[in-house]
């Protein structure tokens, strides 16, 4: 069975990146959605998966988002993670979710509301997908401090906003086909 998830769906900056998990062994107990989990807790148990599980990461950058919309950007990135995990056609697939991305070759594809929190081996992608993603957006943060990415990892707080308002949206990294950045940046 392959569990898939997503992370940064709801960012004003950075890329999505979904993950395909597929355990090689017992499962850790504790497993359930990341954001129910610290981020102590989330990199505990990643250390915990990698022992026992395998990954596929489908990475799309805020670029590909803004040149396809953020509907197509989920599909490709659950090809990308399936295709690097070796997802064979005939395994059972179980997306987090109500819309399926999952491509009609999988045969045995579905979606499930909540998958995170109620199927073990989605949780362990979703776990992984969180702790990578946040691993990226802190190392950005190096990059851009005056943007505190290592503080919201690209989500909509306050100060993201004040940051796209005082210093403008960063090409590449930054959203720009979304409402939200237009408007942070009229504030």
């Amino acid at each position: 069975m392959v569990g898939v998830d997503e992370v940064g769906r709801g960012c004003l900056a950075g890329p999505l990146l979904v993950v395909a998990a597929r355990a090689k062994s017992e499962l850790p107990p504790g497993l359930k959605d990341s954001k129910l989990l610290s981020r102590q807790q989330r990199e505990e148990i990643l250390n915990k998966l990698s022992s026992c599980c395998e990954f596929g990461e489908g990475w799309v950058k805020a670029s590909e988002i803004d040149k396809f919309g953020l509907a197509y950007a989920l599909k490709l990135g659950v090809k990308r993670a399936l295709k690097l995990l070796g997802a064979d056609t005939g395994e059972q697939i179980i997306l987090d979710g109500s819309v399926n991305y999952i491509p009609r070759k999988f045969k045995n594809g579905r979606c499930q509301i909540k998958a995170d929190n109620q199927v073990p081996i989605v949780s362990a992608a979703s776990i992984y997908a969180k702790v990578t993603r946040d691993h990226f957006m802190i190392k950005l943060s190096d990059r851009y401090p005056r943007y505190k990415f290592d503080q919201h990892v690209g989500y909509g707080t306050a100060e993201h906003y004040s940051a796209i308002k005082d210093y403008g949206p960063l090409k590449y990294v930054h959203r720009t086909s979304f409402a939200l950045i237009r408007q942070a940046e009229l504030l």
